[in-house]
């Protein structure tokens, strides 16, 4: 039976657990900490936060709290749009690092390809920024690269200059928002696909299709939102702060959807893109 741990060997060899824990809007302090301690304590190996969630201090003190050693959690930060170019994305993570009392990352990404501030110079600085990540790699500080909400035409600039391919692009992924284009060219590409927002904020939780599909399988709606992304090949970052959730997010190994529910999950329809769209993205 698979477990939290296991998970996607990336481009490089970099085994990527294959479920991981969200903080986005997680506020800081206790919150955060205590959220990031319930979470190790249940299993997960995978942590996500970014400069942009003004939580990294939180999560770092919160893993410290834990007694999980750092060498056995995958730990994600990401470059924030005011970072970019190659001096300021060394610096931001620089800080990063600081902020999560550690000394390297286990995956660094570029958190959105065109930044409101650089618009009218895309791609130059968003290369910058790239190059420099590939320096942080080379020299050990990053164990792998990647990027988040790049669609297959932002992939493509990146491409054209990039010395390392990127290894991940987290972008939103759930039932209601699909993303089949930027899906197949990353697995053309051997890029693994993080899905943010798995849960498509409890937009699709009363469907009745996943409502039918939760009482099959004797699990709960969102445990079977985030069976779906592992089943589809995606790595989920389910985020809580309820102790409950965080471990009922855990239980997601015991059961397996069939063709004719996966199918089914498949038409559900409605929800939509949640987040902004990279190209028109207003920070």
């Amino acid at each position: 039976m698979k477990k939290l741990t296991d998970g996607t060997i990336l481009a490089n060899g970099t085994l990527l657990p294959c479920v991981g824990y969200g903080t986005w809007r997680t506020p800081s302090g206790e919150v955060c900490e205590n959220g990031i301690m319930t979470a190790l304590e249940a299993g997960y190996r995978h942590i996500d936060t970014a400069a942009a969630y003004e939580n990294e201090e939180s999560v770092g003190e919160g893993m410290i709290k834990s007694g999980v050693s750092r060498k056995e959690v995958f730990l994600t930060s990401k470059l924030w749009n005011t970072d970019h170019g190659a001096d300021k994305t060394k610096k931001a993570f620089e800080l990063s690092l600081k902020k999560l009392k550690t000394e390297y990352l286990d995956l660094y990404l570029i958190h959105w390809p065109i930044a409101y501030g650089y618009r009218d110079t895309y791609p130059k600085q968003m290369l910058e920024s790239w190059h420099a990540m590939e320096e942080l790699y080379k020299e050990g500080l990053i164990k792998a690269i990647g990027v988040s909400n790049f669609l297959p035409h932002h992939l493509e600039d990146l491409y054209k200059e990039a010395e390392i391919a990127p290894m991940v692009n987290q972008i939103e992924l759930h039932l209601g928002y699909h993303q089949p284009e930027a899906v197949a060219y990353c697995k053309k590409k051997g890029i693994v696909l993080e899905a943010w927002s798995p849960l498509c904020k409890a937009k699709c939780l009363d469907h009745p299709i996943v409502q039918k599909v939760s009482a099959e399988c004797g699990k709960t709606p969102a445990q079977v939102l985030i069976r779906w992304c592992l089943q589809k090949g995606y790595t989920p970052l389910p985020k809580s702060v309820t102790p409950s959730r965080i471990i009922e997010n855990t239980k997601v190994f015991d059961f397996k959807l069939s063709n004719t529910q996966i199918a089914a999950l498949d038409t559900v329809s409605g929800v939509g893109r949640l987040g902004s769209h990279p190209d028109s993205c207003m920070f």
